[in-house]
């Protein structure tokens, strides 16, 4: 390999790992948001979410648990990164904790966009391991389905069968999906 090839992989990975870092690291007290921008950006998002062409009311109707990211921010270049911050609902509607969910990927990825997540917890054990774990990584705990709109609108009382659902909404920007495997949720207490 010559050293115009090593510099430039050099520079692209320096690039990406610099962009990974901007978007998934942790938001300085000064930039986080409060409870109370958390809560409006949470009761935009439902609204959103329940006016979603083809979501299934059997998710919103059955969770134990709603888990909603309003914005995620995701980014890089060969190495990417995503932070968001959301809020858990229960089956009433109340705010039962607040959550920020951040993670970096590696891979052929370029670009940048921002989306929403729901999480839709089906099951008290699903429900109890998100409360209970001091940071939650997707993948090692309840199973995750990711849903498509596709089959959002095929979801009955009898093929609810996994303990969480996630569904994305709102995306914009020019990344081709929101990564969830080995994306870490953990429990924060933002400012009033």
């Amino acid at each position: 390999m010559t050293d115009l090839p090593r510099r430039s992989l050099g520079s692209l990975l320096l690039a990406g790992g610099t962009a990974a870092a901007l978007v998934a690291a942790p938001h300085r007290p000064a930039a986080a948001a409060t409870r109370g921008e958390t809560d409006a950006d949470v009761v935009a998002a439902m609204a959103r979410l329940r006016n979603l062409p083809g979501l299934a009311p059997r998710l919103l109707q059955d969770a134990r648990a709603i888990l909603v990211f309003p914005r995620i921010v995701s980014g890089g270049f060969i190495v990417g990164g995503q932070y968001g911050e959301g809020a858990a609902l229960g089956a009433d509607g109340a705010t039962k904790g607040y959550y920020n969910i951040a993670g970096v990927s590696f891979g052929l990825l370029a670009g940048a966009q921002a989306s929403g997540l729901a999480m839709f917890f089906m099951t008290d054990e699903a429900l109890a391991a998100l409360v209970r774990a001091d940071g939650w990584q997707i993948g090692t705990g309840p199973s995750v389905v990711v849903l498509d709109q596709g089959a959002q609108m095929n979801i009955t009382a009898s093929t609810v069968l996994e303990p969480v659902y996630a569904v994305t909404f709102n995306q914009q920007g020019l990344m081709a999906s929101l990564a969830l495997e080995g994306t870490k949720i953990t429990r924060i207490t933002p400012d009033t």
